[in-house]
């Protein structure tokens, strides 16, 4: 694909096949990414692609080989290889014992082909990603084209000097006529134009032709029908003058030839600046170590990292990058997490604690048992996730789609419509001026520049996102997120630290303090509420022993009960105790002390009385406060929603200076207040438990804590992966800037478009004399793309509002 008709090419030729649901297709990932109802149809689907004139890349297979002593070996590897169905090349070092397989076979049916020819073979790299093998492919394109490109400047540079050396030097034109003449001048530029059309410009007679025959017209069908134009009328003024009117016998080889090196030039920045757009991604890849040293019984073995299986037991050395994920069970240090969470400080781990493969291991040596390795790591499920954002396909895109789709057959009928009106009303030569502005209008249009406009954007700014540890989930959450004018947060576990701990626990008189919180500890040590684990740590630090407990009851949002040391103990918020029909008078002015300190009053029951008034404070997390004066300066709202009752959460929301509160919301009732904060205007949720999910959901974003539950990670649209608050404006002021980047992006294609193709037809003329040269806008077209892609990569440099560091690119 080169362009943006090329992706709606595509695109309709998956979408008449039956079983596909829907396709997208991204210009600067160069993926389709499909939805089918049947996995049988994607052989029909690449079918439908080839059949539309493109081919389908699959990442090449490498397998380790055991078993081969000699060429002979190889040779008969390679041939077991190349007779498995799909396999479209294979390659075998006897050296490094390693196979490379391109093409659709599967990688069971390669292992059995090799088995059978009396060798064994497995897969190298189980967590490989699509990026790593499309690197290899790309940086082969990149040299063809810089090899095609040498090649075309050398053979095109006596040509531009044969040729334009009488309009840019003096007596030029009359040094050729008296020395080699002419003619032989003419024969010269016809023999190395040829060349150049031949070799490195027959890239875009091959797709250009075939899919102007089809019907179905892209940019190389632009630049081959504009320089075919010029070759062909030179080539009849060259041999067959007599056919041309006179005064337009010229030739225009020049043309033909610079504007293929030009292209050719503009394609090889454009491939430089492509491959700097995925660089996040490669960062990320590189951040996996290559071994791991292993314990194989009593020995110590360096491993490959990709043989390294769940329970293997790993050692670390200072300094060195953790190579999968795992938890410590000898030993303590501290880890740099950054390039997970974009967090500067150092992580204490000890025994117990969970260890993230590709982060790096500073202070102490210790050991760890491997819980995921391969495509488990969470460094790989952060890789995928970059990538599916990266190739996904933003609304605005839409709207780009549909005016591509006609954008190459409209160029075409207005070089035609040029050269007619040329033709007809022109001045003498009327012929000449005719082809040589229809050819102008064919080269200048750049259909590139719009298909690259949006995916390179997104590319970048998704790629810098991961950097900062903002994780887009779906890509379509990038141009939400910029939309969003409050920003809803979860109170416990997201502005706080989500670890409560006992502050006051008052009695009414008849109870003593000991004997309440040992039963009520008892009862919370089985509830797995962070309250209840705060109480039961409250109780073990005091050494009290806890009685038996049974009958153990919880009531959701309102609290639990159960029978302890004999007696019922009920433990809840107000409205539990109210519910069960206990006057809380006598504790009133306590619960309005504590609730003006922020802290969250809970009240127990003991044998049917009300019997002491507990307080729970979850202390506010240090970045909070500086997270919600960023929020206020990119001019958002904030609401904390929470199911404390509201004098406690006003008192933590007044320091925070946050806007709105919504407080006492039962866990089901924060789908509700979400959809109210939605008349203000789009809402962007933060959350990080499971009673987050549907508020995630049913936000406009959902962005989930990435310390925070599963089911919350996979019920929103952004992963935070800090456990803090300061990537929620890092997050929105991305979002900002990467569509603020495509807007520039969208403007500039667009209106180079518009403005320079009404030029190239000539409509400066009449009134200046001024004619665009098809040379000149080679250059033009070649440069517009580079010019989208050079504004795109400016998002590497993206400064965000709330950040010390970045992570994988420090």
């Amino acid at each position: 694909m080169s362009c943006a008709s090329c992706v709606g090419r595509v695109e309709r030729a998956l979408k008449q096949v039956r079983g596909v649901l829907d396709a997208s297709v991204n210009l600067a990932t160069e993926r389709a990414e499909i939805r089918i109802s049947d996995p049988d149809v994607r052989a029909e689907a690449i079918r439908a692609i080839e059949d539309a004139g493109y081919a389908v890349s699959s990442p090449a297979v490498e397998l380790a080989i055991e078993g081969m002593s000699c060429a002979s070996c190889v040779g008969r590897v390679k041939r077991a290889l190349k007779a498995v169905p799909g396999v479209t090349g294979a390659s075998v070092n006897l050296a490094t014992e390693r196979a490379t397989i391109t093409g659709r076979a599967d990688i069971a049916d390669l292992v059995a082909a090799v088995s059978e020819a009396g060798y064994q073979a497995h897969a190298v790299d189980p967590g490989r990603h699509a990026s790593a093998g499309a690197d290899l492919r790309k940086e082969q394109e990149r040299r063809v084209l810089i090899r095609d490109l040498l090649l075309a400047a050398g053979l095109t540079l006596p040509v531009f000097g044969l040729e334009m050396g009488s309009h840019l030097i003096p007596g030029f034109h009359e040094l050729i006529a008296s020395t080699i003449g002419m003619t032989a001048s003419w024969l010269l530029q016809f023999v190395l134009t040829t060349l150049v059309l031949v070799i490195p410009g027959a890239r875009f007679y091959r797709k250009g032709i075939p899919a102007l025959l089809r019907g179905a017209p892209d940019m190389n069908s632009l630049v081959a029908v504009g320089t075919l134009a010029a070759y062909t009328y030179s080539l009849v003024a060259t041999f067959a003058p007599a056919l041309l009117p006179e005064g337009a016998v010229n030739v225009y080889y020049e043309a033909a030839a610079v504007i293929i090196t030009l292209i050719i030039l503009g394609r090889v920045l454009e491939a430089r600046a492509k491959g700097r757009t995925s660089e996040a991604i490669q960062r990320l890849i590189g951040l996996r170590p290559k071994t791991a040293r292993v314990r194989r019984g009593a020995a110590l073995a360096e491993i490959d990292v990709a043989n390294v299986i769940e329970g293997d037991i790993v050692e670390v050395r200072p300094g060195e990058r953790i190579p999968v994920d795992g938890e410590v069970i000898e030993g303590e240090s501290w880890i740099d997490e950054s390039m997970i969470t974009g967090e500067p400080l150092p992580v204490a781990k000890a025994i117990g604690a969970t260890v993230t493969g590709g982060t790096i291991n500073q202070t102490g040596a210790f050991a760890f048992r491997a819980t995921a390795v391969g495509s488990d790591t969470m460094l790989s499920q952060i890789i995928r996730m970059v990538e599916e954002a990266q190739g996904s396909k933003l609304p605005i895109q839409g709207l780009v789609d549909r005016i591509t789709m006609w954008f190459v057959p409209v160029v075409m009928i207005l070089a035609a419509l040029t050269f007619g009106v040329w033709f007809l009303f022109g001045p003498d030569p009327a012929l000449t001026f005719g082809l040589v502005n229809a050819v102008a209008v064919l080269i200048i249009a750049c259909p590139c520049a719009m298909g690259l406009a949006t995916p390179t954007s997104i590319m970048v700014g998704t790629g810098r996102g991961a950097e900062l540890g903002v994780l887009f989930r779906k890509g379509d959450a990038l141009q939400a997120l910029q939309d969003a004018r409050v920003v809803a947060l979860d109170k416990t576990g997201t502005l706080t630290e989500g670890r409560p701990r006992l502050t006051d626990l008052v009695t009414v008189p008849g109870y003593e303090r000991d004997e309440v919180l040992a039963r009520v500890a008892a009862v919370e040590a089985k509830s797995e509420h962070p309250v209840a684990r705060a109480i039961v740590a409250a109780a073990e630090a005091e050494g009290l022993v806890l009685p038996e407990v049974r009958d153990f009851g919880s009531v959701t949002g309102f609290g639990v009960s159960a029978v302890a040391g004999g007696d019922l103990v009920q433990i809840g918020a107000d409205r539990f105790m109210a519910q069960l029909g206990h006057d809380l008078e006598a504790l009133s002015g306590t619960a309005e002390r504590l609730a003006g300190e922020g802290k969250s009053p809970i009240y127990a029951a003991v044998g049917g009385r009300l019997a002491a008034i507990i307080a729970v404070a979850d202390p506010v997390k240090e970045t909070t406060p500086e997270a919600i004066a960023a929020l206020h300066r990119l001019g958002l709202k904030v609401a904390m929603i929470t199911g404390d009752n509201r004098r406690t959460a006003e008192a933590i929301a007044r320091p925070l200076g946050i806007d709105e509160v919504i407080a006492e919301v039962l866990p089901d009732g924060k789908v509700a207040a979400v959809r109210r904060l939605k008349e203000i205007g789009p809402v962007a949720f933060v959350g990080d438990g499971i009673n987050d999910a549907p508020a995630l959901a049913e936000a406009d974003v959902g962005l989930a804590i990435g310390t925070g539950t599963d089911v919350a990670i996979e019920a929103a649209d952004v992963v935070l992966m800090s456990g803090n608050l300061k990537a929620v404006p890092n997050a929105i002021a991305l979002s900002r800037a990467t569509m603020r980047n495509i807007r520039q992006n969208l403007f500039w294609a667009f209106a180079y478009n518009a403005a320079l193709i009404p030029v190239a037809a000539g409509v400066l003329w009449p009134v200046s004399g001024v004619l665009l040269s098809p040379v000149f806008a080679a250059g033009a077209m070649a440069l517009s793309s580079v010019f989208v892609l050079g504004n795109a990569l400016r998002l590497r440099r993206f400064a965000a509002p709330m950040t010390e560091r970045a992570g994988p690119a420090t």
